[in-house]
């Protein structure tokens, strides 16, 4: 199985606002960065979106590991909150729904496709391509604000 390696990040211009997300793929020495954004959104969903983004790029069953500086996506997988949640109807601990569900279904249903691992860094700090993911993303709301 061929081994990939994603970072990614997302962004947001007031929370919520117009979010941007970025993501870099990198296999056998090949780098791909992909970007976008959306008009009315959050930090998190921009957040799973860059994961999920990345992920639908891949065009066979590989193994991945995912780096992210969003305890929210990371721990969803980490911590299997996301396995808690679709037994139990996609509900949280509290029974309220769980928030972002389109995306975490989207984002599980990739993980059953692909073996992926996630791996939390630290954001904002000296990971080149958590920076890259970084700039990728806020590059990406300044577009749309230009546009």
């Amino acid at each position: 199985m061929k081994k990939v390696i994603i970072y990614t990040d997302g962004a947001c211009s007031g929370n919520p606002g117009v979010g941007g997300w970025g993501a870099v793929l990198m296999y056998n020495g090949y780098e791909k960065r992909i970007s976008g954004a959306e008009k009315e959104t959050t930090n998190n969903r921009m957040e799973l979106f860059a994961v999920i983004s990345a992920l639908e790029c891949l065009k066979e069953t590989c193994d991945v590991t995912v780096y992210s500086d969003s305890a929210y996506t990371v721990n969803g997988f980490s911590e299997g909150w996301v396995y808690g949640w679709e037994k139990s109807g996609w509900k949280k601990a509290d029974n309220k729904p769980v928030l972002n569900l389109d995306l975490w279904k989207r984002l599980l249903a990739l993980t059953r496709v692909h073996s992926v691992s996630f791996i939390k860094v630290k954001g904002h700090a000296d990971n080149e391509y958590n920076n890259l993911c970084d700039k990728l993303a806020t590059d990406a709301i300044k577009k749309y604000h230009s546009a």
